[in-house]
Formats: structure tokens, sequence, C-alpha cells
């Protein structure tokens, strides 16, 4: 007897309902996102959020994330989901994060939070199950936390993972203008546009740790039975950190069981619009370089015609005595 044909798009199908979707964001209906983020109000001192899309972007509408919008604040932020078990399961949490201000000291990670946090007074003593993300503060603080509650104890990766420096297009500074260039049969001089920053101190990029997952276990001998990595009770995602200059933007976040899903969303999402980013971001930075270079030379002409018009003003009072 033959097997019974199915279609591809029933298979397709299946596949998608054996997803577990616990929480998905992308911001795609405006202002409705206040209906389910709560702002925390334990501190009046708290910064405000913002959905923007920021300066850069692919889409204006679809890029659009919770920004951070005042400098030198706490920031704390958190939305509710039907509170789930992950134990024996797959736990995958990602999102993005954008910082296109110059971020000198401030956090980027998010929190899972068990389903009784209270979000009206949520701040940096609430416990919270999982920290996961990067953290910048100078040239030492520049890591990716993990850190996994167990125990009535917080347990972050002993394997440091470095932030990794995002492909932005960069001004060579050390470049100068060719001592033979003629502008008039060159065109503007423009300093070249680097892919990645200069390193200071020998510090190199480093990508995120393949090895390091939240599912492993710990492989300390009186910690082998269990899993550090399973909740009983997750129900809410936040944000709750620190920036001294706002313009972060948080977007697409996504928590599921099932990897393939994740990818796909990745894909959807910030695969779709870090292309587009990079060229608006690249265009930008070219357009700032050209208006900096007008402006010097701008000054350069001023500072020279008041040189002359001093001269000019000494050589008559030099006449008139």
């Amino acid at each position: 007897m033959a097997a019974p044909r199915v279609p591809l798009w029933a298979i397709c199908v299946l596949r998608v309902a054996l997803a577990t979707v616990y929480f998905q964001e992308e911001f795609l209906d405006g202002e409705r996102w206040r209906n389910r983020w709560v702002p925390s109000t334990n501190d009046s001192q708290f910064g405000h959020f913002r959905l923007s899309s920021g300066n850069f972007y692919g889409h204006k509408e679809k890029d659009k994330g919770l920004q951070t919008t005042q400098n030198s604040r706490f920031y704390a932020i958190s939305a509710r989901f039907k509170p789930f078990s992950n134990k024996g399961k797959t736990l995958i949490v990602q999102y993005t994060v954008k910082h296109e201000q110059k971020m000198d000291c401030g956090g980027g990670y998010i929190k899972l939070f068990p389903a009784d946090v209270d979000q009206k007074n949520l701040n940096g003593k609430s416990q919270y199950y999982i920290m996961f993300g990067p953290d910048i503060c100078g040239f030492d603080i520049k890591t990716v936390h993990v850190i996994l509650h167990f125990k009535n104890q917080y347990h972050a990766n002993k394997k440091s993972i470095r932030c990794k420096d995002w492909e932005k297009h960069f001004l060579d500074a050390s470049a100068s203008k060719p001592s033979d260039w003629n502008s008039e049969l060159d065109g503007d001089w423009q300093a070249a546009m680097l892919q990645k920053p200069p390193y200071q101190d020998g510090l190199k990029p480093e990508g995120i740790d393949k090895d390091v997952w939240l599912h492993q276990k710990m492989k300390n001998n009186y910690l082998t039975e269990y899993d550090l990595s399973e909740f009983e009770n997750i129900g809410a995602i936040g944000l709750e950190l620190w920036q001294v200059r706002s313009g972060t933007i948080f977007d697409n976040f996504l928590i599921t069981d099932d990897e393939e899903y994740a990818e796909n969303f990745g894909k959807a999402t910030w695969g779709e619009t870090k292309g587009p980013e990079k060229e608006m971001d690249a265009i930008q930075a070219k357009e700032e370089v050209k208006k900096a270079q007008e402006e010097d030379e701008d000054d350069m002409f001023m500072g020279r015609f008041t040189g002359r018009e001093n001269s000019f003003r000494a050589f008559h009072r030099k006449n008139e005595l």
C-alpha cells in the first residue's frame, strides 16, 4: 500500500506548531507597547524609555525599539507573560541591542524574573533568574554577563566573554591629507573609513565563546546532579540597568524552546536590517567627516583673514605714530 502523500505546507505548519514561543516583542504596534511594558516607580529618578528606530536603521518602523533617553540614570521596566517551567527543555533567550551613542559606561543586558516579581517596584535588588547581555564601562569592563540564580545565590560565568565590537565605520584619525593632494584636480579629500576601530593597549575584538551556553550543567563535583538553568516559574522579562550616556535601543525580544524558530526569527529581524543599517551609518559618518572638514577649512580661512586684518591695522597704527 502506498504511503499517503502529505503536502509540504502541512509539514511546515507541523514544524512551527512544535515550537513554544513564551514571549516575543518587536514593537510593531506603535505606542501600544505601553500596555505591555510596566515602568518601575520605585525611584522617581529612573530614566524614561521611548519608542525609536534611532538615527540609522534598516527600516524606520520595523526597527523601532525601547530607547533610553536620559543621561546618568538608572532604568527599570518589565513585561509579563504566561509563567512556564523550562525543566527538561531547551531555553533560548535572544534580543537585539544597539548602542548608537558613544557607549562610555552602561548596561545593555536583560533579566528574566519569576512570575511574582513586583513590576512597579522593580529595582537592582529584585530577584531574577537569569541576567544576560553586554556591560561596558571604560576600557576595562567590556563583558557579556551570564548570571544564573541557584539556591539563593547568583552564579556568574567563570569564563570571560568579551563584548564583540560591532562592525561600525570609524574615521581613521591617524590619517592626514597627502602633501601632493590637489583639491581642484582630485576633489575633496576624506580620511579613510575603517570597518573596525583602532584598538588601544593591545585590545582585540573577540566573539562570544560558543562553548558557553545557559543550558550546560556546572562541572563542579558537588553540582553535577543539578542543572543551574532550570527554573520553575519564569514569568517576566525586563531591563534593569544604569547608563551614563543614553541612546541604547532594545528590540526583537524572544523566549522560546525551539532553536530553529529562534534562528529564523533572528534572520527575519536583525538579519534583514543589519546590512541597510550599516550602509546608512556609513553614509552618515562620511557626511559628518565632510562637514567637520568644511568647518575646519572655514575656521582656517577666518583665522587667516583675521590675521591679515590685524596686520593691516597694526601697519596703519605704525604709520600714525
